[in-house]
């Protein structure tokens, strides 16, 4: 083989090295959070029934202690497949800052100091936001809301038969999850808007000169993946509004704080 080719193999297997690398060490750390998972969801699902229990006490107080309501399913396979998802929604909530963790690892060591400083409070106001959203509509959304619809509950008379609610276990778990998801997905909002700002794509400016616009597309937002209630709408659009707002404030910071950094280091170049 002529000594031109054979440089030109190894200098494409060295190339390819590198990537192999990185390709592997994905592969273990997708390995260790779905190893997560797993072991997550075998736990959840052998307490599916006590966390159901923990997700009813909003309806349940709703209901009253002694209303001598129940739940009902419609289908054989329905209260299973309800543990079934209520586990899977318990693993990936619990599994979130692991996946972060195990992201955070894999691209640390390609950082420069500077960038890993400005990421690094990104990494752990992610669990904490979706956290803090998940507990708004638990704690202050379910109990005004679940009132709101139990309040079209009538008790019947003469010449009409009364209307009561028989929730499903199936549909309550579904609404909770799609609240719980929408109500931590929406708090991520600083999150987001400080990662485009670093990388260049919004400024403070940009975010004050559509803030009307913010206002109406939050509120329609709302009006989309909440129920179609005013409570639940406003337990939203109002937080995403304030977080707006914030977002704002974080921006202005960055960019003061990425400006000062470059002087310091322009005057020490000097």
């Amino acid at each position: 083989m002529p000594s031109g080719a054979a440089d030109a193999g190894a200098e494409i297997d060295l190339s390819q090295a590198p990537l192999l690398t990185h390709l592997i060490e994905l592969r273990r750390r997708l390995c260790y959070v779905l190893a997560f998972f797993l072991a997550a969801f075998a736990v959840s699902y052998v307490f599916a029934e006590s966390i159901y229990g923990l997700l009813m006490q909003p309806l349940l107080r709703a209901f009253g202690e002694d209303s001598g309501r129940r739940m009902i399913y419609t289908g054989l396979h329905e209260a299973f497949f309800t543990y079934v998802k209520l586990a899977l929604f318990a693993a990936l909530f619990v599994s979130i800052p692991m996946l972060l963790n195990q992201v955070w690892k894999f691209l640390a060591p390609g950082l420069y100091t500077r960038e890993k400083r400005s990421l690094r409070p990104l990494l752990f106001a992610t669990p904490v936001l979706f956290t803090t959203g998940a507990a708004v509509a638990f704690y202050g959304v379910f109990p005004l809301a679940w009132r709101f619809f139990l309040s079209f509950e009538t008790p019947g008379g003469a010449g009409a038969l009364p209307i009561e609610l028989e929730a499903r276990v199936g549909e309550y778990l579904t609404l909770v999850i799609k609240l719980v998801l929408a109500f931590g997905v929406s708090f991520e909002l600083p999150v987001a808007v400080l990662l485009f700002a670093k990388l260049g794509l919004l400024t403070a400016d940009t975010l004050r000169a559509y803030r009307k616009h913010a206002i109406v597309l939050t509120f329609l937002a709302a009006g989309v993946i909440t129920p179609p209630d005013v409570i639940s709408q406003i337990a939203l659009g109002v937080p995403l509004l304030l977080l707006y707002e914030a977002s704002i404030r974080l921006v202005e910071w960055s960019q003061t704080a990425e400006e000062r950094s470059r002087a310091e280091a322009a005057a020490r170049g000097i």
